[in-house]
């Protein structure tokens, strides 16, 4: 059966007809094929997208992809759920059907004429996006059609420049939407472009704001070229922009996410990390570190590596007071990823500011190191852990190099 169905009672029995051929499920979205044969929508999908080309049951060849939906089929399945809901049957959902390429083609057409009204290219972009929300299906029909490289054409427009709604409505539906390789060069090959998104960062609609943040990002990751991404993160203003977002009040979380997202891709590039310090982003990542979720924690702890790698990060860490009690305590409480990164950096700290060695051990961080050294943990957070112990050594409490207990079974061994 279904996920969304519970098991059946024993004393009824699936229409052989309502099951999928395939799947032996009851069909939810019962679509036929060119042969005339009727499968559930995700079974025959699954079955042409691994390179099958003939009907399961007739083995013909399938000679148009095309799948139809069988409606009438489908509310005959919705009646007997209906009539064997004292059987514990659901009543199946009518699904949404997939986005109609021809009406995509029309309505990026609609969007992309300049000649359009604004509000006729304004309605087009939202129906579009309206298409996206619905259904990662939708997103692929609307992506195969080159949507982001047309709609990347009306963002940097002229026309489109001059009306916020329409750049609002634009930003929305780029941020969500697969972006090529080549289609980044577009936009991280031409200043004036990267220079417009810098611009766009300072807008007074947060939601503008976060939506540019997301689409830099996508530029930057989607770039192969070093020089090109360098020159990305060679402006000041797309630090400040970026560092704003993750400063947003937590009433706007997706703020927070697009932000740190963004702040690490820019701080991949090595030469202009200082940049992200002087806009103040050691006081935004630390004050919002216990405010992420898992992945968007383990991006933070990976950009405050990266920052601890130069001395001007090192010493803005170094002087903010939370920095070392937050970073031991992750260790072991969020991922073997985030252990990972939490042990470089308090490495780098420690090893650049001596004084945050004594700050390390009085938070803790011997126990949770001797216990990192133990556990199921990736090699490399155990050899940080472990040359992290070795630096710490004139640190250690007495009773720490006494007590033998704390090396059992452990690769550290007592100084």
């Amino acid at each position: 059966m279904p996920r969304s169905i519970q098991p059946l009672d024993v004393g009824v029995q699936i229409p052989y007809h309502f099951r999928c051929p395939v799947s032996l499920e009851l069909m939810t979205d019962p679509v036929t094929v060119a042969t005339g044969q009727t499968y559930d929508r995700s079974s025959i999908e699954s079955w042409i997208a691994t390179g099958n080309i003939t009907c399961p049951v007739t083995r013909l060849p399938l000679t148009d992809f095309t799948l139809i939906p069988n409606h009438t089929l489908r509310r005959l399945i919705q009646e007997w759920c209906v009539a064997n809901r004292s059987y514990g049957v659901e009543r199946i959902p009518t699904p949404k059907q997939p986005a109609d390429p021809i009406v995509v083609q029309s309505l990026l057409k609609q969007a992309s004429l300049a000649s359009n009204s604004r509000l006729v290219r304004i309605t087009a972009i939202r129906r579009l996006r309206g298409l996206v929300r619905d259904s990662e299906k939708n997103r692929l029909v609307i992506s195969t059609n080159k949507a982001s490289e047309i709609l990347l054409d009306v963002l940097f427009s002229e026309t489109s420049r001059n009306s916020s709604e329409l750049i609002h409505e634009l930003l929305a539906i780029l941020a969500v939407l697969p972006i090529s390789e080549t289609e980044c060069v577009l936009v991280s090959s031409v200043p004036d472009r990267v220079s417009y998104l810098i611009f766009l960062l300072s807008h007074s609609s947060i939601d503008v704001r976060v939506n540019t943040a997301a689409l830099i990002e996508t530029v930057i990751a989607g770039t192969s070229s070093p020089e090109l991404r360098a020159e990305i993160s060679s402006h000041d203003e797309i630090f400040d922009g970026v560092i704003g977002i993750l400063d947003y009040p937590l009433s706007f979380p997706r703020a927070l996410k697009v932000g740190i997202k963004a702040l690490f891709a820019l701080c991949i590039v090595k030469q202009h990390r200082h940049k992200a310090v002087e806009a103040g982003a050691v006081e935004a990542v630390i004050d919002r570190l216990p405010d992420f979720e898992k992945c968007d924690a383990e991006r933070a702890l990976a950009t405050v590596e990266l920052l601890c790698r130069i001395p001007e990060g090192c010493a803005a860490f170094a002087s903010h007071a939370l920095t070392v009690p937050l970073l031991v305590k992750v260790i072991l409480k969020i991922s073997d990823r985030a252990t990972e990164y939490a042990a470089g950096a308090l490495l780098s700290l420690c090893s650049a500011v001596e004084r945050l060695q004594v700050e390390a051990v009085a938070a803790g961080v011997l126990t949770q190191l001797l216990l990192l050294v133990q556990s199921d943990c990736t090699e490399r957070a155990k050899r940080k852990a472990q040359t992290l112990l070795k630096l710490l050594k004139n640190s250690w409490p007495e009773n720490y190099v006494m007590n033998s207990n704390y090396f059992a079974c452990s690769d550290v061994v007592p100084f």
